[in-house]
Formats: C-alpha cells, sequence, structure tokens
C-alpha cells in the first residue's frame, strides 16, 4: 500500500480542502487490528489512533511521504424522491488514499471532523450511538461477505454537541474502496457540466482502468454504466438474502463501486415482513426492505440522466435492463445456496419455487428470518447439530397446529428436492450461506446503552461476535440470536 492523493487530480470545484477540527479530550472506544494489519498501517500504535480519529493528523502525516490534504467533496442527489440539489460532505473529510499493488483504491475518511462548507445547518459532528452502529454493521456486512464500508476504529470526547439532549461528541475514522457516488455525477452534471467529461474519464481511469483508453482518452461509457449498475445490482441481492433493510437510499448514498456506504437508519430483519420500514423518517415505505431493488433501479435512472449527452436513451434503457437481470439472477442464485444448493438457479427451478413459499410461510406467521433459514440445517441432520435442532424446535413451537401441518408438508418437498446432493454438501452450503449471528437492533441497543454508562465492553464483544458469523461462538449469549419481541421490532432514527 503506498499514500497518493487520486481525487485531488479533479476539477478543484468539485472539493474544498479543509482541515479537522479536533475533538477534546477523546478517548479510544476501539480499533480495528485486523483491518489496520491488512492496511499495512500498523506502525502507528492506540494512542497514535486515538490522536488521528478525534481530528489531530500529525501522527498520520509523519507517515505519508506527501503533505496531507484533507478535504469535503461536493456531491448532489435525490432524497425520498426528490431533487435535493447540492449536498456533499458536511461532517467527513476524505484524510488520505491509499493504491495497492493491483492499483485499488481504499479511503479514508474521518467521519464527525467538524463543520465544512456543506456542512449547512449542522454542526460536523457525530453522535456516540450512529457511530457505535455504523462501526459494527461495517464489520458484520464485510464478514458476512458483503461488500461494505468498514472503520479503523472509533473515539468518543468531552466535545458536547446538541441533540435533543446535550451529549459528548465521538468521531469514526471510516474505511472505503470508493466515496465517489451517484450523486457525485449528478452534481457535476448540474453545476460544472463543462467538466463532465473530463471528471468521467478521470473516474474511470482511478475505479474502472479497463474501461479507460489511453491512448484516445476515451472511456467506453455504455461498458462503464452497466458495470456500476450491475454491481449495485449484485450488492442489493446480498442485501435482500441476508435480511439488510439500508434504510436511506439516496443517490448520494451509493456509490459507483456497488459497496455499502452510510449506515444510518440501518436494520436487519428479524421477524419476516417485507414490507418492513427501518427508517423512523420513511413514513411511506419507500425503502422499505421489498422496496430496495426497485428503489435501485430509481436511483441509477436519475444517475444515468447525467450521460444525457454522452449515450442515447436506448444504450440508458439498456443499462437499466442489465441492472434487473443481474439483480434477479444473482437473488436466484444465492437463494438456491440459502437453500443448501451451490449451483446455478437455471439448474434447479423447483428451489426457486420451495423458497419462494418457504418466504410466504415466513412472512405469514413472523418467523424470523436468521433463524428460520440456520434451522434448515436441523432438517438436514438434525441429530449432528443440536444447536440448528434447538432453532427449529423454538420455531416451530411458535406455530398454531394447522400451520406445523404446513410446514411438515413444505420439508418432505424440501428433501425430496435435494435427493440427489450430498448431505455434507448440502450442509457445508447451509451453513456457509445461512449466518447465526447478525447485528440485531437490540444487540446494538444494548452496546450503546453501556457505552453512554462509559462501559465499552460489549462494543468489543460484539465487534469479536460479528467476526465470524456463520460459525458458533463460546462468547454468544442467548439474547443475540434470540428473535425480536413484537414490542421491540422499532424502526431507528436518522439523528446522527
Amino acid at each position: 500500500m503506498k499514500f497518493i492523493h487520486d481525487y485531488l487530480k479533479h476539477d478543484d470545484r468539485l472539493y474544498r480542502h479543509i482541515l479537522p477540527t479536533p475533538l477534546d479530550n477523546p478517548t479510544l472506544i476501539a480499533l480495528n487490528r485486523p483491518l489496520i494489519d491488512r492496511l499495512g498501517l500498523n506502525n502507528l500504535n492506540d494512542n497514535q489512533w486515538c490522536n488521528i480519529i478525534s481530528g489531530r493528523l500529525a501522527d498520520l502525516a509523519n507517515i505519508m511521504p506527501t503533505d496531507i490534504q484533507p478535504i469535503a467533496m461536493a456531491y448532489a442527489g435525490h432524497q425520498f424522491g426528490q431533487w435535493a440539489g447540492q449536498l456533499g460532505d458536511g461532517r467527513g473529510l476524505l484524510i488520505a488514499q491509499l493504491k495497492d499493488n493491483q492499483g485499488r483504491l481504499t479511503d479514508l475518511h474521518l467521519k464527525g471532523a467538524g463543520r465544512t462548507p456543506y456542512s449547512r445547518h449542522g454542526d460536523g459532528r457525530a453522535m456516540l450511538a450512529s457511530t457505535i452502529r455504523e462501526y459494527l454493521c461495517g464489520h458484520a456486512m464485510n464478514q458476512l461477505g458483503i461488500d461494505s464500508s468498514d472503520a479503523i476504529g472509533l473515539v468518543i470526547s468531552d466535545t458536547t454537541i446538541r441533540r435533543q439532549y446535550p451529549e459528548k461528541a465521538a468521531a469514526l475514522l471510516r474505511v472505503s474502496d470508493c466515496h465517489v457516488r451517484l450523486g457525485h455525477f449528478q452534481w457535476v452534471s448540474m453545476y460544472t457540466p463543462d467538466n463532465f467529461g473530463d471528471f468521467v474519464g478521470k473516474i474511470a481511469q482511478s475505479y474502472y482502468p479497463a474501461l479507460y483508453h489511453s491512448g484516445t482518452k476515451t472511456v467506453d461509457i455504455p461498458t462503464l454504466l452497466c458495470t456500476i449498475a450491475n454491481r449495485t445490482a449484485l450488492m442489493i441481492a446480498n442485501w435482500q438474502l441476508v435480511g439488510f433493510c439500508h434504510g436511506v437510499m439516496n443517490t448520494d448514498n451509493l456509490n459507483i463501486t456497488g459497496s455499502t456506504l452510510d449506515f444510518g437508519p440501518f436494520g436487519f430483519m428479524e421477524r419476516f415482513n417485507p414490507h418492513w420500514i427501518n427508517n423512523q423518517s420513511d413514513h411511506m415505505g419507500r425503502y422499505s426492505y421489498h422496496n430496495q431493488p426497485a428503489i435501485g433501479r430509481w436511483n441509477l435512472a436519475k444517475f444515468l440522466q447525467s450521460f444525457g449527452q454522452f449515450i442515447s436513451q436506448d444504450d440508458m434503457e439498456q443499462v437499466l435492463i442489465s441492472y434487473d437481470n443481474t439483480l434477479q439472477h444473482s437473488y436466484h442464485d444465492k437463494l438456491c445456496q440459502k437453500l443448501g444448493i451451490n449451483k446455478p438457479h437455471t439448474q434447479h427451478p423447483a428451489i426457486i419455487q420451495l423458497g419462494n413459499h418457504l418466504l410466504d410461510f415466513m412472512q405469514t406467521h413472523r418467523l424470523d428470518f436468521t433463524n428460520t433459514f440456520r434451522s434448515l440445517i436441523a432438517l438436514v441432520d438434525g441429530q449432528n447439530h443440536p444447536y440448528e435442532k434447538q432453532l427449529l424446535h423454538h420455531g416451530l413451537a411458535q406455530l398454531p397446529q394447522h400451520a406445523q401441518a404446513h410446514w411438515q408438508q413444505w420439508a418432505t418437498e424440501y428433501l425430496h428436492e435435494l435427493r440427489h446432493t450430498s448431505k455434507s454438501d448440502i450442509i457445508s452450503t447451509l451453513q456457509q450461506h445461512n449466518p447465526i449471528y447478525v447485528l440485531r437492533n437490540h444487540m446494538a441497543d444494548r452496546a450503546i446503552m453501556q457505552a453512554y454508562q462509559g462501559d465499552f465492553a460489549e462494543v468489543q464483544r460484539l465487534f469479536a461476535l460479528l467476526s465470524n458469523p456463520y460459525q458458533p461462538n463460546a462468547i454468544a449469549t442467548a439474547d443475540d440470536t434470540r428473535p425480536a419481541r413484537h414490542d421491540e421490532i422499532k424502526a431507528i432514527s436518522c439523528m446522527s
């Protein structure tokens, strides 16, 4: 890994140079050492990382070969379906970028860094609760095998911020392969249209170099857009299959590499309800679990409008068709895997039908999403998998008598469909694609509550638990896997 300033090659109207405003008397809550090691940044100690995350960048500057140049990025977007105009980094700064031997970029982005020219009426700070949620969820998503931002660590401080009540400000050092959002293209198209072609070319050089022709300095724009659309489709298919609800899928919250970004009012599905809304502010259910694939398409359609001078309407339609096809194929292939079949769905149409019937059954009887899929292991081989056998027993105990008969009928059809696949292969596939642990809202709430009391042990325990979500862990408690009680299923505030 080497430090570079890749984004500074763009027109300087696209960003503002600004230093973070340091937090007072910071305390390090948690540090992601495996990520630090992977990035090759293990020559910094805990105190140095605490300083960096709190906005004192001298220790980072000391290991960089060039001057440190933090920037706030400008972008625009549609929020809840309405054009919101200029947005931008209102409390975050891109403080550095790294490039590996394959030319892949990694961004270091300080969240809660203080006011920027794009802060509008905000104070540029971050609450402890939202910071803990982002730290844990980014890690959880990566360990689930879903491309996502991650974080090096987080701090709390004596700097006071005013939200519902006065509280201490926190900060997070986020790591992502890309902070260029769909909304960046909307901003350039709207506010600096003379720069749009140059912007697209440089973005392609950075993130999709195979599509940039250096000799002619041109970009294969239709292929670039299809690639972005397909990566978005893969990301959303993955969300659906772990029951993840992002909560705020505005065009400024989706990036161009298909990695999950901006963990705000997110949640993992518990009792299955496809119309579940996890965002307290989403009164119309625009960003419900069920709507996420359609909203991904809607966002891409708005993004494509920025390219109106470069591609035809037919090209735009082909991009959206590619998105639809990729999402459908990926979703069905991965649904097969969740049902124990590690082959393309086209070879097992009956399994897809059984999967849809299972989801309907789960919806009707409000069964837990994660636990129900994991309990399929017990259907195949309950004798050798006591944990899953207990899950299955608990799930069946919730069902009325007539529903248990329906379950038995489904199970018989399911096992019949698996008859030509070896039991060991089925079990292995089920174990690899159905996690035991996800970040349930009540788990995050418990860690946050203890952190407000100055105890960060639960944050660290959950980080360790979510590091290997597909295998039983001795540090788990019964509360980590129990379905939410009906009175615990609540939406999350956008306040941050």
